[in-house]
């Protein structure tokens, strides 16, 4: 297992509401740092809700969110550069190149000089994408824009980076490279959140929580979570059939 120390994410029994929906109900998880922390779960379940918490883009109307120590109600945490946040939807500019993409970014978060080029240097050999500079990114493949645009949010150099369902609709090969990144980054120290729509991915995570009905319901490593399971999958499964039998009258 990876990851060390204290938490670097700490949700403590985050509820949420939208009107009379309740998009999260009592969650409660830990990221440490160095590690990937994958959530799984149906369209619907909270998982987007639950990254935004993370990434301070709303204020939990009960419990409190963590990053760093620091209250992520606080706004401290965008003014400090503490989360890196790709939501489902990443705003690139299509008429622009792959590097001019990481130069405005890189404008917008005020880096300039020997730091500039070191940053753009090095997410765009991590993201593979150094070959492709010159592309404009309307021109790219799904999988490359979705590494550009990670390329863009790495160029903050958080302390965790959050990802709602990064790879959907990815070619496998370019969701195999992507993981490949989030690896590399974890290795650097990084905690990672990721939601995903691909049980499969839960096994290239430390840590993971299937998430149902605005609660996590289960969390563990893989192999516990798995337990006598062929995979992570076949256990999801398993848990909501459990689940709707208890609910039968």
């Amino acid at each position: 297992m990876h990851g060390s120390g204290e938490g670097v994410v700490v949700v403590e029994s985050v509820s949420m509401r939208y009107g009379t929906v309740k998009a999260l109900d009592g969650v409660s998880l830990v990221v440490r740092r160095g590690t990937i922390f994958g959530i799984i779960g149906s369209d619907g379940a909270g998982k987007s809700t639950l990254l935004r918490l993370v990434a301070g883009m709303e204020k939990p109307h009960e419990g409190r969110v963590l990053v760093g120590g620091v209250d992520t109600a606080t706004g401290r945490i965008r003014r400090e550069g503490l989360v890196g946040y790709m939501p489902q939807r990443f705003g690139l500019y299509q008429d622009l190149s792959v590097a001019e993409n990481m130069d405005f970014f890189l404008d917008v978060i005020g880096v300039r000089g020997q730091d500039r080029k070191r940053r753009k240097s090095t997410y765009l050999g991590f993201s593979g994408l150094e070959p492709f500079s010159d592309r404009l990114a309307g021109n790219l493949s799904g999988g490359m824009k979705q590494k550009l645009a990670l390329a863009c949010v790495l160029l903050t150099e958080p302390s965790c980076l959050v990802l709602d369902e990064p790879t959907n609709g990815v070619d496998p090969v370019s969701r195999r490279e992507f993981w490949d990144i989030l690896v590399h980054m974890r290795e650097r120290g990084m905690a990672v959140v990721v939601a995903t729509s691909y049980p499969e991915e839960g096994d290239l995570c430390d840590e993971v929580a299937f998430m149902h009905r605005s609660r996590i319901v289960k969390a563990g490593d893989p192999a516990s979570f798995k337990g006598s399971h062929p995979s992570i999958e076949a256990a999801m499964v398993a848990l909501l059939e459990t689940m709707e039998e208890g609910s039968s009258p």
